[in-house]
């Protein structure tokens, strides 16, 4: 059995793919599966990963004929994985030479370790900083749950094949759902560690996920998703009560995305966006919320959709006379 499959996801990659492959070729780890989707490129990278897979047996590659985004390519490639433990490379980003050893390694510390996290590496033009978590050897599945939902610790990982085959990733939006697949592995891990192999996340200066655009407003659905599945996991009442609480949050906080950027969007996008924001407020579970953590202003549960656009608006208003940052 292969040790590790890598699945990368690939749209308009051309000119970051060479330092992506190169960067798997070079591992220490040799047995290595690496499945590559090209999601439907007008660029040349599907020539340049057939270039690469002629080089090197280990490369596969795939070819769609419609582009469905990052999550569906990286299912695509997941059906073929052949890895005891599977990982994801994003097609701009690359690995250290010994990340997937390292990885391995810390997995065959324990019969029980079920995901490792990556050291991951932040490379901007001209600095690179490290995605700083807390200090740990091991967690639980539910600690490591627990501390996804504020990004205490991050997603990028390498998890048992089984697992990630149970658990695929959510493609109910373009953006944002792929964090769903994360919480539900490290849920259903044993136990999770971390390694000091490095992951090289290249960042750029504006990201789909924080451009001003009306898909902002996935974020709701994704957290819907999510809530689902933890419905459909039967998992237990204080899991889907800190989950409803996170989905609150969320909330607000698309309500602040409303707020400041709704002029920048088309009226219908606004319009849309609002529909959106109201339908999620009217389908939160109010009896899972924790009343300490909607006793702030902004943040309160008030009995209409229309005294709660008025707090929004209130708030977010005085926020902004305040000179604090949205």
């Amino acid at each position: 059995m292969t040790k590790v499959t890598v699945l990368v996801a690939v749209y308009n990659a051309s000119d970051y793919l060479a330092l992506c492959l190169d960067s798997l070729l070079r591992q220490t780890l040799r047995d290595i599966q690496v499945v590559c989707v090209d999601d439907c490129s007008s660029d040349n990278s599907l020539a340049i990963l057939q270039d690469y897979a002629q080089r090197d047996e280990r490369i596969e590659v795939i070819s769609l004929d419609e582009n469905h985004g990052q999550a569906y390519a990286r299912n695509q490639a997941l059906l073929t994985a052949k890895g005891q433990y599977v990982c994801f490379l994003d097609a701009d980003d690359w690995f250290g030479d010994d990340a997937l050893s390292k990885a391995v390694a810390t997995f065959e510390q324990s019969d029980d370790m079920d995901a490792v996290l990556f050291d991951v590496a932040m490379d901007y033009e001209d600095h690179t900083d490290h995605y700083r978590m807390p200090s740990f050897e091991t967690l639980t599945g539910e600690e490591a749950f627990r501390l996804s939902l504020t990004w205490q610790i991050h997603g990028i990982y390498m998890v048992r094949t089984d697992i990630h085959q149970r658990f695929p990733y959510d493609t109910s939006c373009r953006l944002y759902s792929d964090d769903n697949t994360t919480r539900l592995h490290y849920l259903n891990a044993r136990r999770v560690g971390c390694c000091a192999g490095v992951y090289h996340y290249r960042q750029h200066a504006a990201s789909a996920t924080h451009a001003v655009s009306v898909r902002r407003f996935d974020y709701l659905r994704a957290n819907e998703s999510m809530r689902q599945m933890l419905i459909e996991q039967q998992v237990k009442r204080d899991i889907l009560m800190l989950y409803e609480n996170h989905r609150w949050q969320n909330l607000i906080g698309v309500y602040m995305f409303y707020f400041v950027h709704g002029s920048e969007l088309t009226s219908e996008d606004r319009k849309w966006g609002l529909s959106e924001i109201c339908r999620v407020w009217n389908n939160i579970d109010r009896t899972l919320l924790d009343p300490k953590a909607v006793s702030k202003f902004g943040y309160r549960v008030m009995p209409t959709w229309w005294l709660f656009r008025v707090q929004e608006f209130a708030y977010f208003s005085l926020r902004g006379l305040l000179g604090k940052n949205y």
